[in-house]
């Protein structure tokens, strides 16, 4: 019984770290493509220019490893953990 309680709370915790560090990545990667914009075109560029700027640029982020990578908040702790209960009861 513990380890199901151990289990439903790790993926809880998982889930809420996993949400955090991609919202938090997507925001960084947002502000890096308006700072480039605002280096690039120091007068503002055309109306509306910056806004499809970003969004291309983040369908681009969307498209790449990155997001993908954040995926392992899942996966490496339940194969360390596996691999620590294996280690316990292998004796």
């Amino acid at each position: 019984m513990g380890f199901i309680k151990l289990v439903i709370f790790g993926f809880i915790g998982l889930t809420v770290i996993y949400f955090s560090v991609s919202l938090y990545s997507r925001s960084v990667r947002k502000e890096r493509l308006e700072d480039e914009f605002d280096t690039e075109h120091p007068d503002g560029g055309v109306p509306g220019a910056r806004d499809t700027f970003v969004s291309e640029g983040l369908k681009a982020y969307d498209a790449s490893v990155r997001p993908k990578l954040i995926g392992l908040v899942y996966v490496v702790p339940m194969v360390v953990i596996g691999a620590i209960v294996y280690m316990i009861n292998a004796r």
